[in-house]
């Protein structure tokens, strides 16, 4: 039978068992029972108790014996966790700062297929913007700040054949259809990080953006601010890229 000090766990004990698997998450390979006693401080008979609970409830396995290393069952809870964290709602709060900050309307898009599809946005009627662009609409990624994001991390190949498959259609006469002009401001995307919309998509409305990312580091949304064309500001570069990497941190992002 367990012993009852075993069955009603204290703060101690959550405090030692919370040592050990740090310490194991420290190391990529299973440490032996003398080196996690050393390590953590904890007499070998208390952590092999522990160790041994964790091992129960899957939160530890024991590769082989007197060895141990971080269970699989805290890779299922953490894509549990993952699976909740919504990327409008860490948004939603960042954006409405970096709006009180510009005055201007905060956009946040993900990509589908050849176009980006607007998910939030954050604005005041005090704005004086006239963009079309409500939740739900879309928008060719070659004509978008973060249409562009989202190319700029595509290999050649496949924005040769975003290029085919599109035509490159321009929607003003600012907008780049010319696979070689893109591919220019593509590197220049990839060198500095954020992209710029000059009147591409609508005559009157520039933007720029910088980019969100997941815990596995891979693009996952984009953020901008639109303005009137003469009402844009580079400072403003900053604090767009500075958001979206708050954002990224609370999806769990460590670049």
């Amino acid at each position: 039978m367990a012993h009852p000090e075993t069955r009603t766990p204290t703060i101690q004990v959550l405090e030692r068992a919370f040592a050990l698997l740090d310490t194991l998450a420290a190391q990529p390979e299973p440490l032996p029972l003398k080196e996690i006693s050393e390590r953590t401080g904890l007499h070998p008979s208390t952590a092999h108790r522990i160790l041994n609970d964790l091992a129960i409830g899957r939160l530890v396995e024991r590769p082989q014996a007197g060895s141990y290393r971080l269970g699989m069952r805290l890779l299922e809870l953490g894509n549990a966790v993952k699976a909740r964290l919504d990327v409008r709602d860490a948004a939603l709060g960042p954006m409405r700062e970096l709006h009180r900050l510009t005055h201007q309307p905060v956009n946040l898009s993900v990509r589908q297929g050849d176009e980006i599809v607007y998910i939030e946005r954050t604005y005041s009627e005090r704005s004086g913007m006239q963009v079309v662009r409500a939740v739900g609409g879309r928008a060719p990624l070659h004509l978008t700040s973060v249409g562009k994001l989202f190319l700029a991390g595509d290999d050649p190949a496949r924005v040769r054949a975003y290029a085919m498959r599109t035509g490159l259609t321009g929607h003003t006469r600012n907008s780049i259809t010319d696979l070689a002009r893109l591919e220019r401001e593509l590197a220049a995307v990839r060198a500095c990080g954020v992209a710029r919309d000059d009147e591409e998509l609508e005559l009157g409305v520039r933007c720029m953006a910088a980019g969100i990312h997941d815990d596995q580091g891979r693009l996952l949304a984009g953020l901008s601010v639109s303005a009137p064309a003469d009402r844009l500001e580079e400072s403003w570069v900053e604090r767009v890229r500075s958001t979206a990497a708050q954002i990224s941190a609370a999806l769990g992002y460590r670049g």
